[in-house]
């Protein structure tokens, strides 16, 4: 059995709420999130403020399917979809609200568990893993090994071959943010290369979803972004 609805509709915005404030929190305390950012950087560390341009938007957005949830709005099996996700939503909310608490009292190793178990914000979660996990086991490298270099790019070029271009988009956002970042800190070579990956993941989700359907969930539905475009000239 599935969370009804009665229940959905309470459950999604009392974790939102209870990660938005967790973040306010983050920001306001001394340390706050950005000193213990600052203390702890690493190879994968990006520019914090590239975090924060993420995250103002994601909150509307939020605050946008939380009032479809609420208000009921949309088809059954829109309204279906919604309450199947809550859990996971939810489960997402208290995850990267509880890690708010471990970061900026500098348990690196215990918030990491958290943005481990997250699985709500699927482009950026890429960021906040590979953030998390060098700030808490690599603090102060900030060179990065010829292994770590290649399967970088390798792994962001496989995940965006087999994304749709939203999951794709954020993933180029996550190499921006991590070049910006060590650019930053004096990581010169290291900051290029992110940003040729980052280029060159774009490459790969661009060209994916003009050849190939974006999504897979409905076969009759399947449509090329080529299509579209042919389409509406």
């Amino acid at each position: 059995m599935g969370t009804p609805y009665s229940k959905a509709r309470w459950i999604a915005p009392a974790s939102f709420v209870f990660d938005f404030a967790a973040q306010q929190y983050g920001m306001l305390s001394s340390p706050n999130m950005k000193d213990v950012h600052d203390a702890n950087l690493s190879f994968f560390s990006p520019q914090p403020y590239f975090i924060a341009l993420f995250f103002f938007p994601q909150q509307i957005a939020q605050l946008a399917w939380l009032w479809k949830l609420w208000r009921r709005n949309g088809s059954e099996r829109d309204i279906e979809e919604m309450v199947d996700y809550v859990p996971v939503y939810a489960l997402g909310n208290v995850c990267i609200g509880t890690w708010m608490f471990f970061w900026n009292s500098s348990h690196l190793r215990t918030a990491n568990i958290f943005v481990i178990l997250n699985t709500t914000f699927a482009g950026i979660g890429v960021l906040d893993l590979l953030h998390n996990t060098s700030a808490a086991y690599f603090p102060g490298d900030l060179n990065p090994s010829g292994a770590v270099r290649a399967l970088t790019g390798v792994g962001f070029g496989i995940a965006g071959a087999l994304s749709d271009w939203i999951f794709g988009g954020c993933l180029v956002y996550d190499l921006v943010a991590l070049a910006v970042g060590q650019g930053a800190v004096g990581e010169g070579g290291w900051a290029r290369l992110l940003g040729a990956y980052a280029v060159g993941t774009g490459a790969v989700v661009g060209l994916g979803n003009w050849l190939r359907p974006r999504y897979i969930d409905d076969k009759e539905d399947y449509v090329r972004v080529q299509e579209e475009v042919e389409e509406s000239v």
